[in-house]
């Protein structure tokens, strides 16, 4: 059940991450509308912060702003003036001449116009030979014929009209582009007679957005069954004096035919675009056009300054268009609103002319998802319960690193990849990871303080609830210190004492040296009446844990004095310590378990709290407790001796412990040498001789020695009257 448990926080986090990564993506695929917007925000934005560098193309744009509709005169402005301008800028060698306009409807202001209407209402007029032509319209053709002139015009479905013949061939390789370019079945055209004037003819109309900004525009389209190209495709054809376009598509040499067809790019002359599957170019804004602008009326003054106009129009793109309001020909592109038409299409000459194109491949979006997978599965394998702050930290490192691979390749490879889709997974992941671990932690905790808070320290507690997977129960083998602690005489004691005040003193005592054994780490076992039993390095490690132990036993021996001292109390203890390997865990019946430790080293830490009474000592340790580092502080261990206990062959090596404080004024390096030389004597069978040093040594020995040394006297004496058989330096002791 506790396996399942203290790995259900991870389990948790496995099944809300894939589900919510699972959410993410059916939200994506019935959302697209939505997240293809969103998608559009982070590249205008990217636009916003580095715009593309302009090529410095010779592209000029006349603007019909409001100024010079204030100078000239409320628009439409009769197509005689139109006609001047465009002989004026035909005779300043602009390579071609552009309108962003449509001339659908007769003048009404010609003069023939005029006369008609005075016919009818009978008036007789009538001209000289050689007056010229009224009609402006006829004007206005003329003109557009003999200069490079192209006439635009609009493409929609919202009705069903014929459209004008185009002006320019297409060749392509590949797949018929017919069969993949969007079609359209009517459009806002001009008279016959200017499009036949025209050099060429281009749509200017750009596909509806659903937010309204000017992404993409359609380099060719389908019109009735032709094909025709963009208005600033077909300028810059003109400009080239280029016959005709190509077109490759799926399928031509060196492109692949996997998938759905689609045009690949466009050559108009010597330039080249490529396009998504259906033959539109992502702009990429540079924001400045607008400066390649001079207002129509310098153009139409009575006086203007040709060769100033003539340096800025010999050889250029010219594009007529307008930007004043209320001709409502402006749009909203990624760098702003308010932004002329006309403008957009110079951007998109000038970005071909550039060679600048942004990039996104049919294979960025199976990247995208792919991106989101990698994210979802490195955060559900890299947060871990009650680490909020550090796994908020990563995820947004997270999220820093996919926008910033994704600006990196716009600013310096033009590659369009989307971060939304990895992002959002990032932060729907991180959310519901983080919540089902909490909420599987907080189950995790509960049951582990319910199953340890009896023996372990608080912070213990709150440190194995923190991290359960340090813990492993049903029984591993594992390096501890033990402690087993008893009041000497307490049957003695007892018998004085009527059951209250007997629980008191219990209390009293068992309270101060449990805490003693908590701050060190301990583990308490289990009480045994006035006995107790502690373990040290499980379920937690504790670094250093034989020090660990001997600093508890200090402790108690400190806290025994004061207690003494304060309750008036006469109490003395015996304290064994061993280390060694015990099987630790949950051991019990299913019914009734508890958490503790068996095992040879068990029951070895039992024997030396029995042999304390022996030697008169408080505290008694095997060898195996000196092996870690010291217990901090200043304190002597004393090397005591070597026994064997019941049950076991093995002798063991003992000594003892205790504060340098006690040994009243006596050097330590005295104190040991002699003790040492003392055994030494003593195990080489010289009873007599070590019967005199250990009386020497009772004399000067501190009082916490003083059972040690009187235990030896007397073992000495019997041995010097019965020396014993076989001796070898090991004390052997009969009884538990």
């Amino acid at each position: 059940m506790y396996f399942w448990k203290s790995r259900s926080p991870q389990l948790m986090a496995l099944y809300a991450g894939v589900l919510s990564l699972a959410l993410l993506f059916i939200a994506a695929s019935l959302g697209k509308p939505l997240f293809d917007r969103l998608s559009s925000l982070v590249f205008d934005e990217y636009q916003s912060f580095k715009p593309r560098a302009p090529a410095g193309a010779p592209i000029l744009i006349v603007d019909i702003d409001e100024e010079s509709i204030d100078a000239i005169g409320q628009w439409p402005w009769p197509r005689s003036q139109l006609a001047q301008l465009v002989d004026t800028l035909g005779a300043l060698g602009a390579a071609v001449i552009a309108f962003d306009m449509a001339f659908a409807e007769k003048d009404r202001t010609s003069l023939n116009r005029t006369l008609e209407e005075l016919h009818r209402a009978g008036a007789q007029i009538s001209f000289p030979e050689g007056v010229p032509a009224l009609d402006n319209d006829i004007v206005f053709a003329e003109v557009l014929k003999r200069n490079p002139t192209v006439t635009g015009f609009a493409l929609t479905n919202e009705f069903t009209s014929g459209l004008p013949k185009p002006k320019a061939g297409f060749a392509y390789a590949g797949r018929d582009p017919k069969d993949i370019l969007p079609s359209y079945h009517g459009g806002l055209h001009n008279l016959e007679a200017f499009d036949e004037a025209a050099t060429g003819i281009g749509f200017f109309s750009f596909p509806p957005a659903v937010d309204g900004v000017v992404r993409k525009v359609p380099l060719i389209s389908i019109g009735n069954d032709a094909i025709y190209p963009s208005l600033g495709m077909e300028a810059l054809r003109v400009a080239q004096q280029a016959a005709n376009f190509v077109i490759r598509s799926t399928g031509a040499s060196g492109e692949a035919e996997a998938g759905a067809p689609a045009v690949v790019d466009i050559r108009a002359g010597a330039f080249e675009a490529p396009t998504d599957g259906i033959g539109q170019l992502w702009l990429y804004y540079s924001g400045e056009m607008a400066n390649n602008t001079i207002p129509a009326r310098e153009l139409l003054s009575d006086s203007p300054d040709r060769a100033q106009l003539e340096a800025r129009i010999a050889g250029h793109i010219v594009l007529i268009g307008t930007s004043a309001v209320g001709l409502r020909d402006l749009v909203v592109t990624p760098l702003g609103a308010g932004v002329p038409g006309v403008t957009v299409h110079a951007e998109l000459i000038d970005q071909i002319l550039s060679g600048t194109f942004l990039n996104r491949p049919d294979y960025m979006v199976g990247l995208e998802y792919f991106l989101a997978i990698i994210v979802t599965a490195v955060l559900i394998f890299t947060i871990r319960p009650g680490q909020p702050f550090m796994a908020a930290a990563f995820a947004m490192a997270l999220l820093a690193v996919i926008l910033a691979v994704s600006w990196y390749l716009f600013s310096t490879r033009q590659v369009l990849l989307d971060p939304l889709l990895p992002s959002l997974a990032v932060v729907l992941v991180f959310v519901s990871v983080t919540i089902a671990q909490y909420l599987s932690s907080e189950r995790e905790k509960r049951f582990i303080r319910g199953a340890f808070g009896r023996y372990l320290s608080p912070a213990m507690v709150n440190q194995l609830s923190t991290d359960p997977h340090s813990l492993k129960l049903g029984g591993e083998l594992r390096d501890v210190t033990l402690l087993f602690c008893d009041i000497r005489g307490f049957t003695s004691l007892s018998e004085n004492l009527d059951p209250e005040g007997l629980t008191r003193l219990l209390n009293d005592f068992l309270t101060p040296m449990t805490d003693e054994l908590l701050k060190t780490g301990a583990t308490i076992d289990k009480y045994m009446g006035d006995a107790i039993m502690a373990f040290w390095n499980a379920p937690l490690s504790v670094p250093h844990h034989r020090a660990a132990a001997q600093q508890a036993a200090l402790g108690m021996i400190r806290r025994l004095d004061r207690l003494n001292a304060e309750k008036d109390f006469d109490i003395r203890i015996g304290i064994g310590l061993n280390s060694g390997a015990c099987c630790v865990g949950n051991l019990g019946s299913m019914q009734r378990f508890n958490y503790s430790a068996i095992g040879d080293a068990v029951n070895v830490a039992a024997r030396i709290e029995g042999i304390t009474k022996a030697y008169g000592l408080p505290v008694l340790l095997a060898e195996s407790v000196l092996e870690d580092a010291p217990a901090p502080g200043p304190q002597i261990v004393l090397e005591v001796d070597s026994v064997q206990v019941v049950g076991r062959e093995e002798p063991l090596v003992l000594h003892t412990v205790f504060d340098e404080s006690r040994l009243n004024g006596l050097s330590p390096k005295v104190l040991t040498a002699a003790q040492s030389a003392f055994l030494d004597t003593y195990r080489a069978g010289d009873f007599e001789a070590a019967y005199e040093q250990a009386r020497s040594l009772k004399e000067v020995a501190p009082p916490v020695l003083s059972g040690l040394y009187a235990t030896y006297l007397d073992r000495l004496a019997a041995f010097a009257a019965a020396p014993p058989d076989n001796w070898n330096g090991v004390y052997r002791f009969t009884e538990k």
